[in-house]
């Protein structure tokens, strides 16, 4: 699923202008209609009907957006207006904030006049604003451009994209099967502080459930997942028609939980199908399907590590579950790989993806563990994770990488890709393991840093970035503007 971020458009102009110019108003609220919302309008929802200058105008407006679910609350001033109409809306409001500096005239010359200069003076009130937020600490961003230029766009759009990913957090639902790994300490989470700060709710799946759902699987479905799997993937030689029927009745049955729970991310814990000798296979052929249909995914247990993969999957799409496995010092990379998953969307595009059995099952099942061996397509690529820091308080880390032309390798049977860092690789692991990095990350395609730097700052959240310009924590103080 890919967000399209929902902006309502605050448009401010002052009172006095209704008498001393009263044709003002409707000329700002044109170039509005003309010049801002098209360009926003092409990666978001906007809502915009008026221009207010009136505190209960604002106040009525802002309970419209919150009504309407809107993600985003985007601030311009059309004209100079007073920050005390706005101030006490915004005080109040749970939406995320952004003030957009902008006006309609390039650039001020000989031809510049006093009409001119009345249709294009709002940046003053952007200051005015911006004073009384920091004063009463709220949290806000800023971006200055003419209405034009593609980066201030870029920017925006981003910005809008980390409040729409933070946003759809709060009614998150995610799935565990079975208990966390034992004695793995950085998944622990206490699910009370995650609905809190996240929004997230997590459902207790029960292994027997998942049992009887595979069991019950209608056999007509279970042959046409079979047929699905035989034309996607190169199915290796040795898999037989009975291993591919069980993971296709695995695959049903986690499918069947997502859209009865209306879950947005799934974990299990591998060790708990071990303890019931029912179970027939694992069901990673099933999360890596998933995670290319958008669900978040964490092995182990690991609910802040579904959550952290379905963060960056609605941030800057498609996001996979991975895990630092080896160190390749000689090639300053990484060897990423995890049991049995990977989001088999994000496989490089010149091969097949292999669809084999495990040589060794990693516990109990009646037939082989089948695995979809992906490795992901070349290219630059972000890795990130949420992690909780000291004081229970959330801390992003993000780094950009570049995945090598690297696998699927002869003879192994589990997801594997290798990742690059623009730092050393030990300065690398060193600032990660520093930064309180857990063992399960997630990552995406192309530079996913600005969006996840924005999710930060919006969720209150520390930013930790790895490599590139060099490794800095962003205490991100609600009252700062990070831009």
């Amino acid at each position: 699923m890919t967000l399209r971020p929902r902006i309502g458009l605050l448009a401010l102009t002052l009172e006095l202008y209704e008498t001393l110019a009263p044709g003002l108003r409707s000329s700002r609220e044109a170039w509005v209609r003309r010049a801002l919302v098209p360009p926003l309008a092409a990666a978001a929802d906007v809502v915009f009907e008026r221009a207010v200058f009136r505190r209960d105008d604002v106040e009525c407006v802002m309970r419209q957006f919150e009504a309407l679910g809107i993600d985003l609350v985007v601030v311009v001033f059309l004209t100079y207006a007073p920050s005390q109409i706005a101030l006490p809306a915004l005080v109040r409001t749970p939406l995320p904030i952004l003030i957009w500096n902008t006006q309609e005239l390039w650039g001020v010359d000989s031809t510049f006049t006093t009409e001119v200069m009345i249709d294009n003076h709002g940046v003053h009130g952007t200051q005015d604003l911006a004073n009384v937020l920091v004063r009463a600490g709220v949290s806000f961003h800023v971006v200055t451009s003419h209405a034009s230029e593609p980066d201030g766009l870029a920017e925006l759009r981003d910005f809008s994209m980390a409040a729409a990913a933070v946003n759809s957090l709060r009614s998150a639902r995610i799935g565990r099967l079975g208990h966390p790994f034992p004695g793995m300490g950085d998944l622990g989470v206490d699910t009370t502080h995650l609905a809190a700060t996240l929004g997230c709710a997590w459902v207790n799946l029960p292994v027997d459930e998942y049992h009887q759902r595979a069991a019950a699987a209608p056999e007509s479905d279970v042959r046409g997942l079979v047929a699905c799997y035989r034309e996607a993937y190169d199915v290796a030689p040795d898999v037989t028609s009975i291993e591919l029927e069980s993971a296709a009745r695995a695959e049903l049955a986690l499918r069947g939980f997502v859209a009865e729970h209306r879950l947005s991310g799934l974990t299990y814990q591998f060790l708990a199908f071990g303890d019931d000798e029912r179970t027939e296979t694992l069901p990673f052929v099933a999360a890596s399907r998933l995670m290319a249909d958008g669900i978040g995914f964490g092995g182990e247990g690991d609910l802040i590590g579904a959550v952290g993969t379905l963060l960056l999957h609605r941030l800057n799409p498609p996001a996979t579950f991975s895990e630092v496995f080896t160190i390749d010092f000689a090639g300053n990379a990484l060897f990423m790989s995890h049991m049995g998953e990977a989001n088999v969307a994000m496989a490089r595009r010149d091969r097949p993806v292999p669809l084999v059995a495990r040589t060794t099952p990693i516990t109990r099942t009646r037939t082989r563990q089948l695995a979809l061996v992906t490795s992901l397509e070349p290219g630059l690529a972000t890795l990130a994770a949420l992690a909780l820091g000291p004081a229970q308080r959330w801390r992003l880390l993000a780094a950009p990488v570049a995945i090598e032309d690297y696998g699927p390798q002869p003879g192994f049977c589990v997801p594997h890709f290798k990742v690059r860092p623009q730092s050393d690789v030990r300065r690398f692991l060193t600032d990660y393991a520093r930064a309180g990095g857990p063992h399960h990350n997630a990552v995406c395609f192309g530079d996913g840093r600005r969006r996840l730097r924005f999710a930060a700052h919006i969720l209150g959240a520390e930013y930790h970035e790895i490599g590139g310009d060099g490794a800095r924590l962003d205490g991100d103080r609600p009252t700062d503007d990070i831009g």
